[in-house]
């Protein structure tokens, strides 16, 4: 008798092809709820750019992960509001400098002194800058008693509230010194702004000398032609810097108080 031959059971074989259409489904509502989003928090640029980049996704079958978002962090209030304060600060503080140029400004117009003085408005500050034979004679750091009564009015013109700090700076032309006072122009520059400083605060005892300090460039800081009687005229000169307190990108400028406390016996 002919053996029988056993049938043995197929394993049932489960059916995945369902995963394709889900893992799409899946993609349509990311891609969905990123474009709800995004139309909301960003401009057209980006929405433009989105819609590019899901174009190339689904016409040419990339995957949305290869992409990078189009859609940038949003900034918080708080920086917002922070940005906001730091703009305003300079706005205000070049304000307050633009009026003490004013100031400066009419008293050289009414002391026609147009040809002695003049104010520039820098990324530093306000620069008022006063020709050398206005306060010295040549090669000398001395301020003559007839030219003293500037550096009174001038200092009238210091007082600030809140206080500002201040910077005068000393400048020669490129001509060797032969004094022997003096070994060099560096020298020269700045005992002519160290002179000149302590005019200032001995004029005005409404100045603070924390705020005030005196530098010097000799001849390496020329705004003119050396090689002419009248550029060389133009470099021998002190410069007063009124300091800005706030920077454009909002920074405070530290300015100096008298922190220290009184002396004990």
């Amino acid at each position: 008798m002919a053996k029988r031959h056993k049938k043995h059971k197929h394993e049932d074989h489960v059916d995945e092809s369902w995963l394709v259409p889900y893992a799409d489904i899946l993609t349509l509502l990311l891609a969905l709820f990123i474009v709800l989003f995004a139309s909301s928090t960003v401009d057209q640029k980006k929405l433009n750019e989105m819609s590019t980049v899901f174009n190339s996704i689904f016409m040419g079958g990339e995957s949305v992960m290869e992409y990078p978002s189009p859609v940038e962090p949003m900034e918080t209030d708080t920086t917002i509001k922070k940005q906001e304060n730091s703009q305003a600060a300079y706005n205000m503080d070049q304000k307050e400098l633009q009026e003490i140029q004013a100031n400066v400004d009419n008293f050289i117009a009414v002391n026609e002194l147009e040809g002695s003085l003049e104010t520039t408005m820098t990324d530093e500050g306000l620069l008022v800058t006063i020709r050398d034979g206005v306060l010295f004679a040549p090669a000398s750091a001395t301020i003559a008693a007839d030219n003293r009564q500037l550096a009174n009015e001038l200092s009238e013109l210091l007082v600030f509230d809140p206080a500002r700090n201040v910077v005068i700076t000393g400048h020669t032309d490129n001509v060797p010194i032969n004094s022997p006072a003096f070994e060099s122009n560096w020298e020269l520059s700045v005992m002519r702004a160290v002179n000149f400083l302590k005019l200032l605060i001995d004029s005005n005892p409404a100045l603070d000398p924390l705020h005030f300090s005196a530098k010097g460039y000799g001849e390496y800081h020329p705004i003119a032609d050396n090689g002419t009687a009248e550029g060389r005229s133009k470099n021998r000169r002190v410069e007063v810097l009124v300091q800005q307190r706030v920077l454009e990108d909002g920074t405070q400028i530290e300015v100096e108080s008298d922190t220290t406390p009184p002396a004990t016996n």
